[in-house]
C-alpha cells in the first residue's frame, strides 16, 4: 500500500534536505508534547508477531529497494503489511515520525542525529546506501583540487547535504567558511551559477552534476561523497516501541531491504526500471544518479556496523554536521543505533 501525505512531487533524482527546517519541525513537534507520546502508533499490539508498519518515504533512489520489494512479492513474502506514505521533505517526514503517524522512516545518518539530539526516541537499525558520485563539488579548469579554495566563490545549498559535503572539503583542505566566499543557493541553481561564471565552484548533486557536465565539458568534480565515505548515507530509522512490540517484524523489514538489494545485484537494469517507474521516470535519465549510489544489502550492513559505520561514518557525520551547524550538542552514538537485525 502506498498513502501520499504531500500534493506536491520532487520527482526521484534527488531529495532535497533542508535540515535545518526540519530540525526545527521536530523541535517545535515535541514543545507541543505530541513526540514521543504514541510513537509507533502503527502497530497493532499483536505481541510475539507481526506488526502493520507505516512507513515515511520520500522521492529519492537511496530508497528505491522498498519499491523492488514490494515489487518483486518481497514485502508479502515476509508476512509484511507495509505502508509507504509518501513525504517529500525530511521535515514531513520528520514531523510524521515525532507525532507517531509512522512508525518507521528513511533518513540520512546526520538527519536522524538531530531527531535524536530533539529528543525523539528511535534507532537506526539499517544501513541503506551511501552517496558517492551522486554528490559532488564541480569546477572550471581555474581551479583543480579542494587545496586551492581559498578566496574563491562557492554556491551550496544552506542545511543540506551540499553543505555538509563542502564543511568536509574545508576540513580536509585545513580551511574553514571564513577562508572563503559563500554564494547560498539552490543546488537545482548552483551548476548554472558556475556556469554563467557567477561562482568559481559548485556543490549540487545528480542530475544537475551531469547536466552541468554535458552543457560544460570543462567543468570537473574536484570532491564528491566517496572522498568522505557515509559523510552522506541513508539509514531505515524505526520507533523504540515498534523495536520492543514486534522486533519480529524490525526483522522482517531488515531482511526484505536486504533481499531486494540482491535482486538489484543480479538485474540491475530490471531494478532500476521499478524504481523509476515509481516515480514516472525514464530509467535511463537517473542512469548517474543511480551510478553515483552505493547500496548496502545485509553481508555489507554485518561488515559496516562491525567498522566503518559506526568507528568512522557515524564520528564522521556529528563533526561534520556539527561544524555547518546543524547540531548543536553531542550526539550519543552508541544509543543511536541497534545492529541486532542487520548482523545476524
Amino acid at each position: 500500500m502506498i498513502t501520499t501525505l504531500s500534493t506536491h512531487s520532487t520527482g526521484m533524482p534527488r531529495r532535497a534536505r533542508r535540515l535545518a527546517v526540519a530540525a526545527t519541525a521536530a523541535a517545535a513537534l515535541l514543545l507541543t508534547g505530541c513526540a514521543g507520546s504514541d510513537s509507533g502508533s502503527a502497530a497493532s499490539g499483536k505481541d510475539g508477531g507481526l506488526v502493520p508498519v507505516s512507513m515515511g518515504i520520500s522521492p529519492w533512489i537511496g530508497y528505491g529497494q522498498w519499491y523492488v520489494a514490494k515489487e518483486q512479492g518481497i514485502l508479502d513474502e515476509h508476512g509484511l503489511n507495509v505502508d509507504m506514505v509518501q513525504l517529500n521533505t525530511d521535515a514531513d517526514k520528520i514531523s510524521a515520525f515525532a507525532s507517531g503517524q509512522v512508525n518507521a522512516t528513511n533518513l540520512a545518518t546526520h538527519t536522524a542525529m538531530m531527531l535524536q539530539e530533539a529528543g525523539v526516541d528511535l534507532k537506526i537499525v539499517l544501513i541503506q546506501d551511501y552517496s558517492e558520485a551522486a554528490d559532488a563539488m564541480i569546477a572550471g579548469p581555474s581551479v583543480t583540487s579542494i587545496d586551492e579554495l581559498a578566496g574563491k566563490k562557492i554556491a551550496y545549498e544552506q542545511g543540506a547535504t551540499s553543505d555538509l559535503l563542502l564543511h568536509a572539503a574545508l576540513n580536509e583542505a585545513g580551511l574553514t567558511m571564513d577562508d572563503i566566499t559563500p554564494v547560498p543557493m539552490a543546488a537545482s541553481d548552483a551548476a548554472a551559477a558556475l556556469i554563467s561564471g557567477q561562482v568559481d565552484v559548485a556543490v549540487t548533486y545528480e542530475p544537475y552534476i551531469t547536466t552541468a557536465v554535458g552543457d560544460d565539458p570543462s567543468l570537473k568534480s574536484i570532491y564528491d561523497g566517496s572522498d568522505a565515505p557515509g559523510l552522506i548515507s541513508d539509514a531505515l530509522v524505526v520507533s523504540d516501541e515498534l523495536i520492543n512490540e514486534s522486533p519480529e517484524t524490525v526483522q522482517a523489514l531488515v531482511d526484505s531491504w536486504g533481499e531486494a538489494v540482491d535482486f538489484y545485484n543480479s538485474d540491475v537494469d530490471a531494478g532500476r526500471t521499478i524504481m523509476a517507474e515509481a516515480a514516472s521516470e525514464d530509467p535511463e535519465a537517473l542512469a548517474s544518479a543511480f551510478d553515483g549510489v552505493l547500496y548496502f544489502g545485509k553481508a555489507e550492513n554485518a561488515k559496516a556496523f562491525s567498522g566503518e559505520y559506526v568507528d568512522t561514518v557515524l564520528p564522521l557525520a556529528e563533526r561534520v554536521a556539527t561544524q555547518a551547524g546543524l547540531l548543536t550538542a553531542p550526539v550519543d552514538l552508541k544509543s543511536l543505533y541497534d545492529s541486532q537485525f542487520a548482523t545476524n
